[in-house]
Parts: structure tokens; C-alpha cells; sequence
């Protein structure tokens, strides 16, 4: 804890530093001027309606929109004005599936036995930034070590360093020797690595998630089925029995949290479902019941793309380093993502933006959106997805996902039209998050 607490201190001091060289003269950590006044040549203000208007003046006092006017109005006498007149202003973006404190490299199983949780913390600030500056002013994290994944938040939260505001799961609450725990190291050393929230039983699943929230977990992610990455050949599909989904959904909901499940196998995903869970992260294999459970429980599901994307072509490529596990479900499983999510949509399942980042290299987030369009999503509806309808999934919508009077002043611009080319996300030129700007290229 020492070493953590150290390791922060050093870390905020040069995040604050950073910033100073590197954004615009008046903006950064060190605070908003009192008025901002953002001048819009399009905006899309609620991504709900898809309605954008023209020529408008958005008016920000400390962290917060108190006003949107018509016609380009900033008053530089009274505030700091931001020309963004030939640009497209929407809601800054969010991400509901990342996990900050990695990212998948030839080095990722030697990492997990040499990174200390102070090392994971710095690593997450940098790819918090790196998240930030793609135009994710939210995201959740779903899986990392509890001590550097919560110290990492509130140091965003203080704003000691840049990142987008963080919703953390913690560690995922996983069955002993499933997709969660430790897997593929010696005996001695799996010890070490297995964390608390590794239960089998319903009693001690329901300590697992009691002794999450009680770390300081926002939202309980777990692990319903096998994974793609863990290195057991323990294939695909449920893990947790019945009784334990029961009871991990029951005891998360009685102290206010809701619960996401990491499922690609259907017995997984329809188990889950029937226990009352909130949402699937991946989905690879549902099925119609999987569609009628999602409508009938009003679930979301996350379909993480460019997860599946990611894993399929470093599998199949000349420099897979994956090992043999990996490999054979990354190749099972990725190539079948996208199908389903347009199954999904077509049955009316509603979908939230996720992305699984730290599989994919984090700032590549917005590649996302081309992917639920090749899904069959208008470039609207991906947009809804993460906005309005990533912030409805983590219960935010009073805090994120739009751009009105009253609300944090997360606010991202690009060049084109997203909604003609869902692509010109991937080009963000202009980030602001609770009035401070972090980007203005």
C-alpha cells in the first residue's frame, strides 16, 4: 500500500506537469475559466431525437452547461470562447467494457506476475489519458486489480489525473480455475495470483461479491462462461451453476449494484439471463431464448467488436502470440461476433458501446462504431450506443450521454459527419470533459 500510495504521488505530480506543456494556454488540470462559451456549427446535443442544429452557442459555467443559445454568441468580454463553428459537436462517448490497467502484448503473462498494483496504477493513467484524448469522457472498467483500478478512479475523480470518469468493477468474481482466475502457472504461484473474488458455491459466491463492494466495486462484473484469453483449454461455456448465478445476481442487487456477466457460450448467457442479470458483455453464441430472455429482463448487451476482431486476426496472423488456448478459442469465437450482434439487433436487443480495450489497444476505442454499423446499426444507432444508451446501461443518464442545461459539460467535436461516416470518430479533434479541455487540435 506504501509503494501505491508513493508511486501515485509521483504520478500526479508528473500528470500535472504534462499537462501544463501540453494543452492550450488557459485550459487543463488546473481548472475552467468561470464561463466557456462553445460556439457549434452542428450539434447533436441528444443523440436520442438524431436531431442536429445549427449555428449554436453552448454556455458552460465551472463544470457544468447552463445554456444553449442560438447563433454563434460568445462573449469574450464575459468568458473564453471556443470556435468550434465548422465543426460537429456531440456528447463525450462512452465506453462500457475496458480495462485501463493492461493492454495485450507478447509480454502480457510475464506481466501478470511481475507488475506490482502501484506499476498497474501508472499503466492505467497512461492509457486513461490515451482514452480521454479518442473522446471517452466515461467509461467502465470491467476487471483489474482492485487496489490500482480503484486508486486510479479517484485520482480521475480529483482530477489529479487526465482520464475519463471511471466506473470499476474491480476484480471479476470468477469460479476456481475458470475464465477470472489464474491459470497456467504453478501451483505455488496460482495461490498468489488467485484473487478474493474467486468463489465456488453459492455462499461463497455471495462473499465474493459482498467483499467486492466492500473494496469499492461501482458494479459487479463476473465471469458467466469460459474466455477467450484465459490460458485453460476449459472451452466456451458456463462456469457458475445455476444456484450461484442466483445468488451472486440476488446479493449484488440487495446492495445496490447491478451486474454484468462476461458470456460468450449460450448455456452461460441464458443462465445468467434467467437469474436476473443486467447485461452480457460479448454474447457470441445467443440464440433466440437468448433474445426473448434480453427483451423480457429489459438486459443490454455489450457486443465488444473489435474485441473479437482483435483476437481472430492476431490468432490467425504471422505474429500470434497467444498461446495454444488462446489461440483456438480466439479463432472459435472472433470471427463469430459480428453475426451475432446483428442478429441481436435484428431481434430488438438494446445495445450498449463496449469495446473490451486492453484487448485492443486502448485509443482505438472509436473503431468500434464502424463495426456495429457492418452489424447493421445506422451510424445514429451507434452513436445512441454510446451515448444515451451506454449511460441508460450504467445507470448515468443524469450525469452523461447528452449535451443540455444541468448536465457535466463532456463535450468531443470532429471534423465530418458522423452520422454520413460513423468513422469520423476515430479522427477526434476537440475534447472536453467537465469544462476543462484536454484536446484542441
Amino acid at each position: 500500500m506504501k509503494r501505491l500510495i508513493l508511486a501515485l504521488s509521483v504520478l500526479l505530480a508528473s500528470a500535472s506537469a504534462a499537462a501544463a506543456q501540453q494543452t492550450p494556454a488557459g485550459v487543463g488540470l488546473s481548472g475552467p475559466p468561470v464561463v466557456t462559451f462553445v460556439e457549434a456549427g452542428r450539434l447533436l446535443a441528444d443523440p436520442s431525437n438524431g436531431v442536429v442544429q445549427r449555428s449554436k452557442t453552448l454556455v458552460i459555467s465551472g463544470n457544468q452547461v447552463v445554456d444553449i443559445r442560438d447563433g454563434f454568441v460568445g462573449d469574450p468580454a464575459h468568458g473564453r470562447v471556443i470556435d468550434l463553428r465548422d465543426s460537429f459537436v456531440l456528447p463525450g462517448l462512452i465506453d462500457s467494457h475496458v480495462h485501463l490497467t493492461g493492454q495485450q502484448n507478447p509480454n502480457s503473462r510475464l506481466e501478470e506476475v511481475t507488475q506490482s498494483e502501484a506499476a498497474q496504477a501508472m499503466v492505467g493513467a497512461r492509457y486513461a489519458r490515451r482514452t480521454l484524448m479518442a473522446g471517452f469522457t466515461t467509461v467502465a472498467d470491467l476487471g483489474a486489480d482492485n487496489e490500482a483500478i480503484f486508486a486510479l478512479r479517484e485520482a480521475v475523480k480529483a482530477g489529479d489525473v487526465p482520464g475519463p470518469r471511471i466506473i470499476a468493477a474491480g476484480s471479476a468474481v470468477s469460479v476456481h480455475g475458470g475464465h477470472g482466475d489464474a491459470n497456467g502457472f504453478r501451483a505455488d504461484v496460482l495461490h498468489l495470483l488467485s484473487p478474493e473474488s474467486v468463489c465456488s458455491g453459492p455462499e461463497d459466491c455471495m462473499r465474493a461479491v459482498r467483499t467486492q463492494i466492500r473494496a469499492g466495486a461501482d458494479i459487479i462484473k463476473i465471469t458467466a462462461t469460459g474466455g477467450v484469453l484465459s490460458n485453460t483449454a476449459a472451452g466456451l461455456n458456463q462456469q457458475f451453476s445455476d444456484p450461484e448465478l442466483t445468488a451472486i445476481v440476488e446479493s449484488a442487487h440487495r446492495m445496490g449494484r447491478q451486474v454484468t456477466a462476461h458470456a460468450h457460450g449460450v448455456d452461460g448467457i441464458n443462465a445468467f439471463l434467467r437469474a436476473g442479470g443486467d447485461s452480457i458483455e460479448h454474447g457470441t453464441y445467443l440464440d433466440d431464448q437468448s433474445i426473448r430472455l434480453f427483451k423480457q429482463n429489459g438486459a443490454w448487451l455489450v457486443p465488444t467488436l473489435l474485441a473479437g476482431d482483435f483476437v481472430a486476426r492476431v490468432a490467425s496472423g504471422p505474429d500470434n502470440f497467444f498461446t495454444p488456448a488462446q489461440t483456438a478459442k480466439a479463432l472459435e469465437a472472433g470471427p463469430k461476433m459480428l453475426e451475432m450482434a446483428r442478429r441481436a439487433h435484428q431481434g430488438g436487443v438494446k445495445i450498449a458501446f463496449g469495446t473490451d480495450s486492453g484487448v485492443s489497444a486502448h485509443g482505438d476505442n472509436a473503431k468500434e462504431f464502424a463495426l456495429l454499423v457492418r452489424a447493421g446499426l445506422t451510424p445514429l444507432e451507434a452513436v445512441q450506443a454510446a451515448t444515451v444508451g451506454a449511460a441508460e446501461h450504467l445507470r448515468i443518464s443524469s450525469e452523461a450521454g447528452r449535451i443540455a442545461p444541468g448536465m457535466p459539460a463532456d463535450i468531443v467535436a470532429v471534423s465530418g459527419d458522423p452520422l454520413s461516416d460513423v468513422t469520423e470518430l476515430e479522427r477526434m479533434r476537440f475534447v472536453m470533459k467537465g469544462g476543462v479541455v484536454y484536446r484542441a487540435d
